[in-house]
């Protein structure tokens, strides 16, 4: 039971992570100003996205001027996330 409830968790974790990298990616595309009524929104974004955009802007080169790293954190998140969820799967039928 525990475990079902984890595998949920998880699932909704990772689907708010997506489409807040979905999103901010779609902001980054306006100029937003602290007068824009999206600005908080942005912010929001940018404080949940920042954890796991910012290092991968370490590694990930940009292509011209278009920023990959949003596209290689979903490929990432669902890497990360079936991995995970197989684990719990797996924990929950006890190997």
């Amino acid at each position: 039971m525990f475990i079902q409830f984890l595998v949920a968790f998880v699932q909704a974790l990772f689907t708010v992570l997506f489409w807040a990298i979905i999103g901010r990616a779609l902001l980054s595309w306006f100029r937003i100003s602290p007068s824009n009524p999206f600005f908080p929104l942005k912010a929001i974004l940018d404080q949940i996205t920042d954890p796991i955009l910012g290092p991968l802007r370490r590694v990930v080169p940009t292509i011209g001027m278009i920023d990959i790293t949003p596209i290689v954190a979903l490929l990432l998140l669902q890497f990360a996330q079936a991995l995970l969820i197989t684990a719990l799967n797996n924990v929950a039928r006890g190997f």
